[in-house]
């Protein structure tokens, strides 16, 4: 039991220390966001120990939301690396004390270089926030070990600030989600959103249907396609679809008529389609705006050539093709 409660002392811990920094998003913060977004050159971020771990972390955070960015060590810079840093870059120093020797020893080099420097200490009055243009303040009340000696509550507090800088700069940036498919082309989601409709679109064994088709023929049509659709053609060219939906009421509508009934009778005309060279996100904006589960595929001629569903469209959906 006490192994159990020393774990949710310090998770709860970490969580004041992370819920203290929001009463210090001031114009300081603000000011950050700002000069980081019109940085024309490249974010360095920079730490020695844990801060060196949490900086590198927040560095691959910022390069993976559109902010060009990286990680370099102090103890790196006194041996060549200071020349990766030009006038137009922007440095962002991590000290949780603001005296760390070895990095405060690396800020003259960058201020030589006339380079702005965004601090990030727990100690408004410490020489790295003196030497900072900018200071952001990451001080906890404790850490969150039982002897309040290991880097844990500040260490949090540090990463989740730069998760704040990152998150904000998406909104300054006006980042999309195209934009981070492109920076993660090798991952799931930007797959996703870079693969085409044409690469996940169901094309076997499709539900075609005409429109003086009866009732009775369709619905085992339908069913057997597995999709909740019908596809109704006439002349090789797209004219409704009905949906499972369609075919429930119409069986409680019609009653024994239901059967003679013609499909044109409960079709939907000028049903939402998407073309093949489509954007996967973009078939799911267009279900998501109007409110349906499945579109059907045109090809360059506008023919018939494949069904999608908001299933395909899921992060983490295997690509059919």
């Amino acid at each position: 039991m006490e192994i159990i409660e020393s774990a949710v002392a310090c998770l709860e811990s970490e969580a004041k220390a992370i819920r203290s920094l929001t009463e210090r998003l001031d114009d300081s913060f603000l000011r950050a966001v700002e000069t980081i977004r019109d940085c024309k050159g490249k974010i360095v971020v920079t730490g020695v120990g844990k801060s060196g771990h949490i900086g590198s972390k927040i560095a691959a955070t910022l390069a993976s939301t559109g902010t060009p960015a990286f990680f370099l060590n102090p103890l790196d810079a006194y041996h060549g690396d200071l020349g990766m840093l030009g006038s137009d870059d922007l440095v962002l120093a991590i000290s949780y004390s603001g005296a760390t020797e070895e990095l405060l020893r690396f800020l003259p080099l960058i201020q030589a270089k006339k380079i702005k420097i965004i601090g990030m200490s727990g100690n408004p009055d410490s020489l790295l926030a003196r030497y900072s243009d900018i200071h952001l303040n990451i001080a906890v009340e404790r850490e969150a070990d039982p002897l309040n000696l290991i880097p844990t509550a500040s260490t949090t507090a540090t990463l989740a600030l730069g998760d704040a800088l990152a998150c904000a700069l998406v909104e300054a940036k006006h980042f999309q989600p195209t934009d981070f498919a492109r920076l993660h082309p090798g991952g799931d989601l930007g797959r996703k959103l870079l693969a085409k409709v044409e690469d996940v679109m169901f094309t076997q064994n499709l539900p075609f249907l005409t429109p003086d088709m009866p009732l009775s023929e369709a619905i085992e049509i339908v069913t057997k396609g597995t999709l909740g659709i019908g596809i109704v053609v006439e002349n090789e060219i797209l004219v409704g679809i009905i949906t499972d939906g369609d075919i429930r009421r119409a069986m409680q509508r019609l009653g024994q008529d239901f059967f003679g009934t013609k499909v044109s009778a409960i079709m939907s005309k000028n049903p939402k389609t998407i073309s093949k060279n489509a954007k996967i996100v973009e078939a799911g904006e267009t279900m998501n705006h109007h409110s349906i589960h499945t579109l059907v595929v045109l090809d360059d001629a506008a023919h018939v050539c494949g069904v999608i569903d908001s299933f395909s469209c899921l992060p983490g959906t295997r690509f059919y093709h």
